[in-house]
């Protein structure tokens, strides 16, 4: 049977909790606005790569720092200060910046790195939980990351003190982001997989069934024609094309069926795509955005699930169904 929780172990979760949010209130005080200033200045001027450097905890948060600022338009990378020693340093130049984080300020790997990132002539941003470290006294601009208490009840595990570490990068990745004027567009380039990225990146000819003989008749094909041709394409509609190719009309599997049921059966033989078709149908160019596409299907009185694709001359290109951009992920 699984145990219950005590109401004392809530009480702790939620006191920590509110222990780690006060410390990074504390932090937005306790940071000196020249510092933040000469460090925000430094990585907006960077013409290279900002370079995170930390060791165990605080390498953990260098990586996400990191990675935050290489997806909103700042290019960065996290370097660990041994494998810089072993040959990784060659990585670094000096249109660089480098951050570099530790809790101490008196990391051995970390110091023995900060010699030649000075011969480098790179600018070193601390996020340093001892502003009075050697780390601190040996940085261009120093962002105090104390923190009272760790979270942990020894006071040892770093809890509180990444937390607010992390904070910080972040407040600087958005700062970063704000300062060079990053739109979603530019967002959605770095997170083409995200379903915003492809709200603002996929377009109408990524998802196009582009086969226009299995998805085209003219005119004056035949009911029976059309009902074959409907089921060899799968795309559950037509497109009705003239001699060029120029898109006329549009028949889908609700058109065709609807004809055969309401047209006398001794006429049958004179039913043909240019009777059944509608004509002057809603299109789509393949530029535009299948969200774009998506939005023009189904934001209207009667929903329609697929459009044809045609270019600036009407010329058909193929067709898009409701139901590929929503399997897209849109």
């Amino acid at each position: 049977m699984q145990q219950q929780l005590q109401p004392a172990c809530v009480s702790q979760v939620l006191d920590l909790l509110k222990l780690e949010a006060n410390a990074i209130l504390q932090t937005a005080d306790r940071l000196r606005p020249d510092q933040v200033q000469r460090a925000i200045d430094a990585l907006t001027v960077c013409s290279g790569k900002v370079i995170l450097i930390g060791v165990g905890k605080s390498g953990i948060v260098g990586r996400k720092i990191a990675a935050t600022l290489t997806s909103t338009g700042t290019h960065a990378i996290y370097l660990h200060p041994a494998d810089a020693l072993h040959g990784d340093l060659g990585i670094v130049t000096s249109q660089d910046v480098a951050i570099a984080l530790s809790n101490s300020g008196e990391t051995d790997e970390l110091l023995a790195i900060l010699p030649y990132l000075k011969q480098r002539r790179v600018p070193i941003i601390a996020i340093v939980g001892n502003p009075h470290s050697t780390l601190s006294r040996a940085a261009d601009a120093t962002l105090d990351a104390s923190v009272d208490q760790e979270a942990c009840p020894f006071n040892l595990a770093p809890t509180t003190s990444t937390t607010v570490a992390l904070a910080i990068g972040d407040a600087i990745a958005m700062t970063l982001m704000q300062v060079k004027a990053l739109t979603p567009e530019d967002f959605a380039i770095n997170h083409p997989a995200g379903r915003l990225g492809k709200r603002l990146t996929l377009r109408v000819q990524d998802l196009m069934l582009n086969e226009p003989k299995t998805t085209t008749v003219r005119p004056t094909a035949t009911w029976l024609e059309v009902l074959q041709q409907i089921t060899i394409g799968g795309a559950g509609a037509l497109s009705v094309v003239d001699e060029a190719d120029r898109l006329i009309g549009i028949i889908t599997d609700g058109d065709l069926r609807r004809w055969i049921q309401k047209i006398d059966p001794r006429q049958l033989h004179t039913l043909n795509a240019g009777i059944m078709m509608t004509k002057n149908p809603t299109v789509v160019s393949p530029d535009l955005l299948a969200y774009d596409a998506l939005q023009l299907m189904e934001n209207r009185p009667s929903q329609i699930s697929v459009l044809p694709i045609v270019d600036q001359d009407q010329q058909y290109l193929g067709l898009i169904r409701l139901h590929d951009i929503i399997r897209s992920g849109l």
